[in-house]
Order: structure tokens, then sequence, then C-alpha cells
């Protein structure tokens, strides 16, 4: 079971359909278990909003904003010490009509700046190719980019493409590199938008190049600042990701080498990035998103708060951008207002989206981080899922489904920890729908579907076996009860009545063995008789003293009051028993007591009985045998009193037994409440009473109360017990911490 729970896991999840049940619903699970992540501080998006708009009293389409507006954040931004500049815009088209010279305003901003990059808008063509013989064939689709008009791109750093679905598809994941028409690889926005942060550690990335690639490495620049002055950024990360496209080994050897040099460089931060560096060449094509929250959990500065220095004060436009990477483009925190949103898991309630600038931000800080969503690797994910879909189906058949249930359940859970505490601290994406929704419900299905058949198949083989020595209706009780019976010892949930017979001794002795057979032949079937009717089952004999079971059936879940009555019945056979018998008789103790019973065989070599053994067994004879002292014939447990009220009967206490490391609450059973007389109930009012003021350690009045009873049953046992009780507590109080047990020493 265990191989094909594995098996059937590992096909469904690599299946199209299991990878995107995985991506959807897999992955959202794991970032809301997971929930808000602090991004790095090296990211600030400036939002173009309608606040924005309203207070630099524009049109609120921010396609037509001013470009002198944008060539006057710039300039603000670059004595602001912003390290990248990324505008999540479109300028394809100049506007030579526009006031104070716009576009030669922004276009001389960007150049001194030397750092703003600018976003290139990507179409979809569709290309007929033809078949053979010139027939039209299949179609292909190739992307087309729309760079900035030559006036601004010549200007920038560099421009590159950010590609996003919109809804309803959800956007999991972006490309750190796309194949157009023009050029490829083509490098996407963030990845330019890294590359040009990360000169900062160029020296020694490129001395690392250097170490590994002798012979590729030297055509790239020897400086930072001549990439930046020839703007050349983008062409060094084609160029780069060249190399390590041709030597699949390189991601390795590069971290080798930096690992290999611990001094350079030797700041953390730096190291960080050049292993990110190393990490984003290494990887492939697409990247899964680290989202850090809902919008505005990346720092945001508000347009106007930037441009306007004397409205920034505290709050978002307080926060220092020197040193990092500033991404500029539309982003509202309100619904309606927005206009570049986009389906998220992040998405709120209230329907608001991350905007573009944003997700574009959150793929640069998952870069700086070197913390993408990373999935498992196909042989870790496809030989994971296997061997949880094999420990399912294990733990599933090993126990019975009571234990089964529970322990896959925990299992999964345990797992699901896991992979959320490996995705909170590593990005590690484990799959959690096919193993904990699919394989865990199938492992525990299948285990109770094959405990079915083997228990019936059980209750055949146990119902011939036993019959031989057990009766048909006993049989019948057993089979019912033993769910999933495997051997011939289980635990079953049932009542226990133990009888004991007094004097049996000495009518032993005055009898003939011949005659005391017969007598103890009829004794036993005005016993056996009441047990019988109210469905109970005879499990030993022994000399004067019986033990009977009701066990818990489908048809009788607690079958208490059926025990109960069979008690009330005895006591009442043995009267016209000894009234049959010409005064001859053998008064008769009984206890009783429910809970877990063990049935099996018990015995060695070749004699074995099938009896119930167990603390219930046990403690139902403890209670028979305290008849003895409480001067009573018939007591029985808390747990076996039913809870309705049908019963006469009266709260003797908690004792704790001979032998015994746990009390039990005793009530002594005189009869039906319907049949109950006045004088039965007068006494039992009276003698609860009493019961109350000796818990409460009042002796003298507790003492005075079971005085009162006893002139309303001269002769009631528990009162004169309690009385003796009471009068040595008044010489030697039990202290304050008595917790109302008696405690008996005597069997």
């Amino acid at each position: 079971m265990g191989i094909v729970v594995g098996i059937l896991g590992s096909v469904a999840s690599s299946t199209s359909f299991g990878l995107k049940l995985e991506e959807h619903l897999g992955l959202e699970t794991l970032f809301r278990l997971r929930g808000h992540r602090t991004p790095p501080p090296d990211v600030v998006v400036i939002s173009i909003d309608k606040e924005s708009s309203d207070r630099l009293d524009l049109s609120g389409k921010e396609k037509r904003w001013p470009r002198s507006l944008h060539a006057a954040l710039t300039e603000t931004l670059a004595h602001r010490g912003a390290a990248v500049i990324a505008f999540d815009l479109f300028f394809e088209q100049s506007r030579e009509d526009e006031e104070y010279g716009g576009d030669q305003a922004f276009a001389a901003a960007i150049r001194k700046a030397g750092n703003v990059l600018l976003c290139e808008r990507l179409l979809t063509e569709r290309v007929a190719m033809s078949g053979r013989m010139g027939r039209p064939g299949a179609e292909i689709e190739v992307l087309q980019r729309i760079p900035p008009f030559s006036l601004f791109g010549d200007a920038a750093a560099a421009s590159a493409p950010y590609p996003l679905p919109k809804v309803p598809v959800k956007v999991c994941s972006d490309w750190t590199f796309r194949t157009t028409a023009e050029e490829s690889p083509a490098p996407t926005l963030p990845v330019v938008a890294f590359q040009l942060y990360a000169l900062q550690v160029y020296p020694e990335f490129l001395r690392l190049l250097e170490e590994v690639f002798p012979d590729e490495a030297h055509v790239l620049p020897r400086t930072a600042e001549d990439i930046v002055r020839s703007r050349q950024i983008k062409g060094v990360v084609r160029d780069v990701r060249g190399i390590f496209k041709k030597d699949p080994s390189a991601e390795k050897r590069m971290l080798a080498a930096l690992d290999a040099s611990p001094m350079r460089p030797s700041d953390p931060g730096q190291r960080r990035l050049v292993r990110s560096l190393i990490r984003l060449y290494g990887g492939g094509v697409r990247k899964f998103l680290n989202f850090y929250g809902p919008t505005r959990t990346i720092p945001t500065l508000p347009y106007h708060k930037v441009l306007r220095p004397g409205e920034r004060g505290k709050g978002p436009s307080a926060v220092d951008i020197a040193g990092k990477a500033v991404f500029v483009g539309s982003s509202e925190s309100r619904q309606l207002a927005q206009k570049d949103g986009h389906y998220t898991v992040y998405t709120e309630e209230n329907g608001v989206d991350l905007s573009g600038v944003e997700i574009q931000a959150t793929s640069f800080a998952n870069l700086v981080e070197d913390l993408p969503v990373r999935p498992l690797p196909f042989g870790w994910h496809f030989s994971g899922i296997l061997l949880w879909g094999m420990a399912a189906g294990v733990l599933s058949f090993v126990f019975r489904p009571a234990i089964a249930f529970p322990a896959v359940i925990t299992f999964s859970l345990l797992y699901l920890a896991a992979a959320v505490q490996r995705f909170s601290s590593g990005g590690a994406w484990y799959p959690i729908v096919i193993p904990l929704l699919v394989q865990g419900p199938v492992a525990l299905f299948g285990s109770a579907a094959w405990n079915y058949v083997e228990a019936n198949r059980d209750r055949r083989n146990f119902r011939k076996a036993f019959a031989y020595y057990l009766p048909a209706g006993a049989v019948d009780e057993l089979v019912e009860n033993f769910e999933g019976v495997k051997t011939s010892e289980k635990l079953v949930h049932g009542v226990c009545l133990a009888t004991d017979a007094e004097q049996y001794t000495t009518l032993s002795e005055s009898m003939d063995p011949k005659d005391l057979a017969l007598f103890m032949n009829r004794y036993y079937e005005a016993v056996f008789d009441p047990v019988r009717r109210h469905g109970g089952m005879v499990s030993n004999v022994v000399g004067d003293s019986m033990l009977a079971l009701w066990l818990a059936t489908r048809e009788a879940p607690a079958p208490l009051s059926e025990a109960c009555l069979a008690a009330i019945e005895i006591a009442n056979a043995m009267r016209e028993f000894r009234e049959s018998h010409n005064g001859i008789g053998l008064p008769t103790r009984i206890g009783l007591h429910a809970g877990e019973i063990r049935l099996g065989n018990i015995g060695a070599g070749q004699h074995f009985e099938y009896r119930a053994v167990g603390d219930i067994v046990n403690t139902a004879t403890r209670i028979e045998g305290l008849n003895k002292y409480l001067g009573t014939r018939t007591l029985v447990s808390r747990e076996v009193l039913p809870m309705e009220d049908i019963f006469l009967a009266r709260d003797l206490g908690s004792f704790l037994l001979a032998g015994k490391n746990r009390p039990v609450h005793v009530y002594e059973l005189e009869g039906l409440m319907a049949e109950a007389s006045h004088r039965q109930k007068e006494c039992c009012a009276s003698f609860a009473e009493g019961m109350e003021l000796f818990r409460r350690q009042s002796w003298e009045a507790a003492s005075g109360k079971f005085h009162e009873t006893l002139g309303v049953r001269g002769d009631d046992g528990p009162s004169l017990f309690f009385l003796r009780l009471c009068a040595r507590y008044l010489k030697n109080p039990p202290g304050e911490a008595w917790d109302g047990v008696v405690h008996m020493e005597n069997k």
C-alpha cells in the first residue's frame, strides 16, 4: 500500500495539473502560513498615484504627466544618492510640444544621473510557419521589443522589458531572461537593475570570472566606471550570461572560488551580492517570486512628496534612498484608483492588487537577497513524495484505524510545519497539496477499506473457532465488538460483574460432594439466568465466584443499565433461592465496574482458558469484597451507574481499595427507582446528608445524621461503617489536605 500511494503521488505531482495545483494552492498556502516578510533595505518604490496627481494639479493620467516632472524627480533622486533609478513607464514617443522642453530636460537628467533604466514594451506576434509543399503549418509566437524612443534610449544606462500576465492569471513567477525577435536572451528590467546595483562588487566578481574563466572574461570591461561611462550594463549582462550558459558547472565553480577567498570582499553584504550575482547567472530563466506582503509592504514614497521637500517630514517620505534602488511607477493603495494591478497571492479581499512596479521591486529584492522561491529539484521532489506516500501507507496499515488516523494527521502537520519553516527561512518550496490532500487520505481510505475486508474475514474465523467453547450468543457479542480482530486477545469496553457467595466453605463441609454439586448447579442457574436475559455473558466460574461481562456493541454501545438490572435480579433471585431450599442459601455479594477489558487466551502449555483479565476485572472483585465491610450486597462504581435516573443508588463515597493506586467512587445499588419504597428513599436522603457532612470533616454532625439513618433502617451497614469512621477521625483527624477518600487496607 505504501508503494502504491507513493507512486500515485509521484505520478500525480509530475502531471501538468498536479504542478498547477501545487503552484496555485500549495504555494499560496505556504505564503499564508508564513505571513508577511520584511523586505531588504536596498529597494524603494516611488508611486505615481492619485494623491500625487491631485497635489501636482495633473490630470491623473500618468502617461500624460509632464516629462519635466520626471526630469525633476530624476535630479532629486540622483542628488539624494539613489544607486539605481528604474522607471516602470513606457517612453515610446517624443513630446516636442510639451512646455519647458520636457523631453530635453528629462533626457539631460537621465544622462547626468548615469544610472537610469527605462522599461521596454513587449508585443506578441503570431507568425505562421509553412510546411512541405508550401502548405500552412503551425503558428509560433514571437516577442517584439518596443524600446524607448532614441532620445531617451541613448541617454539611459539601459532599457529592458518586464512582461507580466494580467488578471485573472495569478502572478507567481517572472523571467530573468526572455527570448525576443531582436536578441536571445534579453535580460529583464530587475536583472539589469540588479547588475547595475551590484557594480559596487564588480571588481571582485570580475576577479572570480578571470580566475575560473580566464579565456572568456577578458572581453568584459575592466572597471565599473567603464561600464557606467559607456552604458554597457546590458552588454555585460548578456556576456556574463553567455559564459555561464557555455559551462553548466559555472555556478558551482564560481561559488567554490568565492568560498575559497574568504577575505575578499570582507563585508558580508558585498559577499552576499557577489553570491547573488553568481546564482542569478547560473540559474534558470524562470524565477518564482518570494512576495513580502500586500501593497505598500515595500517602502513606498508618493511622487509628490519626493518632488516637494517641504511636504516630506515624518512618515513615508522620510525614508532614506541613498545607495538604494528606486523603482518609479503607477501604484495605488485603493482598488478603484488602480491602473496597473496584478492578481497575486497577496491580493486583498477589497480587490487591491500588487502593482507592476511593486512586483518589479519584489523581483529585484529577491535577487539582492538571493532568496526567490526555489522549488525542489525534480529528483528530490519525486523521491520525497514517493517516500512520503510510503510512510503514510505504512502508518495506516501498521496501526489500527483509531491510531492510524491521528498518526497520519500528526505526521502531516509535522511535515507542513517543516515545509513552512523551510519556506520562511530559505524560500524552499516543498510540495504540500499532493502529500497532504491526496496521499494521506488515499492511504487512510485504503487502510480502512482493507481493515473492513479483513475484519469480516476474521469475524467468520472467530465465530467458527470460539463456538467450540463459548455460547453462540457470547460469540456473536464478541464478533460484533471485535472490529478488525487479528489475534485471540483484544481490548474491548464493557461492564464486569463479580459475585461471591458467603458461607460456601461451611456449606461444603456439611454436604455430600454429590449433593453439593447439585446444589451449586441450581445456585448458578439462578445466578446465570439474569445475566443471560439481560444480554451478558458468563466469562468464568471459580468455586463460589462468578464473573460476567457486558461488552459494548453497535446495538448496545453502553450496556450499563442491563448490567445493573441483572445485578438487582441476582440479589432478588438469591432471596427466592433461599426460600425454595428450606432456608439453605448462599448470601451473595455483587460488585460492578466498567471500562476497558482485555479478553484472551490465558494459560500455558496445552491448557488455555478464554477469559477476561485486567484492572477492570480486579477492581470489580475488590468492589464486591467491599460489601463485607460496608454490610451491603450490591455495590457499583460511578463508571457503571447510568446517567438516567432509573435506579435508586446511594452514594457511599470514594475508597482506595486494597492494592489499588487510584480511588473508586462507589454506590450501593438499592433497586429500581419506580419500585423503591418511601422508607428506602428516606434512608438514602438521610444518609446523603450525613455523607456531605462527612466530606466536610464535620464528624459530630455527620454521626448525628448516620444515627438518624439507623433510626429509619436499624441494620444499615454503611451508616454503622461511617459512624465507626467518624469516631476514629474525631480522635485522629485526617488533616486539612484530606480529600475524602477512605483507605481500605484489607481485601
